[in-house]
């Protein structure tokens, strides 16, 4: 590869579709498999592929994502690699705003970047669940002398109106967007050219189309010079403004990816990883997923009952049925109690009076208590959910909300350092 890399991660947006889960935090700060950031697979995705110079740009609340960066990646004294952490900012030149889009976040920021004009800028999502080799995806931007590099996920034509849609040519060459197209008919010729939808792993005869990842490789140079305008989204002005002006090429993408933007496909998605075979794979020891080390203390079950279900590190749980869920760090489960298809975030620390005894003043311990039953539910972090507690999403309208819960998308969300009384039914 030619000169450096800047990998440039997303993780300023509101997160508005992902509420209650990012009512105190950012979207790439919202746990994930139990034990994990959303921000931890970008990351991950460029250590991983030996790219180490890293900037992550933050605007709405940002205190988790910053305390989990700065605590969980370090870089040595001797080494090349860094992150770095921009936050939005008013200065004298750039006025009142904050940012205004992904391209106005990056605008702000390249003069601290500061790359050359043969550096390569990857602008990376920070709420996204894919694995990919990033130094392919610049060696392949450089090699076809593209000025941006998009890359796309290959989907069938029954999922293209959730997207973006790239049109290219038989050599990648991106020739048209489309988004969101709500009928096939008016997308046919965006279809994946014959040469291209025969290297995917689905050998079927289905239309494939791709669909922007909101991944893209720019060439530093052409980066400076499209952002000296006005555009303040890449999806939106910047991208379909260099059409039929710049080399633009797409990257075929054909492994697992999954734009985590609600709170439905954030709970599916961490459900999905309960199968047996998940889409997928935690368990790569060659491209491991990296997080905070908590030296936590192994998970104690007792005398329990479980399917497809994923229990992080410091969890005291039992004599409880557990059905296809994932159960965060530091989380306690007692007695009696019965849960499917729960996400439960865990704790951020122990009851001073013991994991499993502790209470608040009004007698409700952190975790659940005896002979509950929690269903279809995302259970935020230090909850305190009571005994006798029976609680689904069943029935209940979207934005139904009461004391700290609240349905969303169908599932039922309990809100950070919510506290449920005994007997409590929803």
């Amino acid at each position: 590869m030619r000169g450096n890399i800047y990998c440039v991660i997303m993780g300023g947006g509101r997160g508005d579709r992902l509420y209650p889960l990012t009512k105190t935090r950012c979207k790439p700060a919202v746990p994930l498999a139990g034990k994990y950031r959303l921000v931890d697979i970008p990351i991950s995705n460029c250590l991983n592929s030996g790219l180490s110079k890293i900037y992550i740009l933050t605007q709405f609340n940002t205190r988790s994502l910053h305390r989990h960066i700065e605590t969980t990646y370090r870089f040595d004294t001797f080494g090349n690699g860094s992150i770095e952490i921009f936050s939005a900012e008013q200065t004298n030149s750039a006025g009142e705003q904050w940012y205004a889009g992904t391209a106005d976040a990056v605008r702000k920021n390249l003069k601290y970047i500061k790359p050359k004009s043969n550096d390569v800028v990857l602008i990376l999502s920070g709420d996204q669940l894919y694995r990919m080799n990033l130094a392919d995806f610049v060696e392949k931007h450089q090699k076809s002398n593209a000025d941006v590099t998009i890359a796309a996920k290959a989907v069938p034509e029954h999922k293209i109106s959730g997207f973006g849609i790239v049109q290219t040519d038989e050599f990648l060459r991106v020739k048209d967007f489309i988004e969101k197209p709500k009928e096939i008919a008016s997308a046919a010729h965006c279809a994946l050219p014959q040469n291209i939808r025969t290297t995917l792993h689905d050998k079927t005869d289905t239309p494939y189309y791709l669909a922007s990842m909101g991944i893209y490789a720019f060439t530093s140079n052409k980066l400076l010079e499209v952002l000296s305008g006005d555009g303040s989204d890449f999806g939106k002005n910047i991208l379909p403004g260099m059409l039929g002006k710049y080399n633009m090429f797409a990257h075929v993408f054909d492994g697992f990816w999954e734009d985590i933007g609600t709170v439905k496909s954030f709970f599916d998605t961490n459900l999905m990883l309960t199968d047996v075979v998940p889409e997928f794979d935690f368990f790569d020891a060659e491209n491991p997923i990296y997080t905070s080390a908590r030296y936590l203390p192994a998970c104690k079950v007792n005398s329990c009952q479980m399917e497809k279900t994923l229990i992080s590190d410091g969890c005291i749980i039992t004599n409880a049925t557990l059905i296809r869920s994932v159960i965060g760090l530091r989380s306690v489960v007692r007695r009696g109690t019965y849960l499917e298809n729960v996400l439960m975030f865990g704790a951020d620390y122990f009851d001073c009076n013991g994991a499993s005894n502790g209470t608040k003043e009004h007698g409700i311990p952190l975790g659940i208590g005896e002979n509950s039953m929690i269903k279809n539910a995302i259970i935020d972090k230090d909850a305190r959910i009571g005994s006798g507690v029976h609680l689904t999403p069943y029935g209940k309208p979207d934005g139904y909300e009461r004391n700290g819960m609240c349905v969303k998308d169908g599932i039922l969300c309990i809100t950070r350092n919510a506290d449920i009384p005994d007997n409590t039914v929803f």
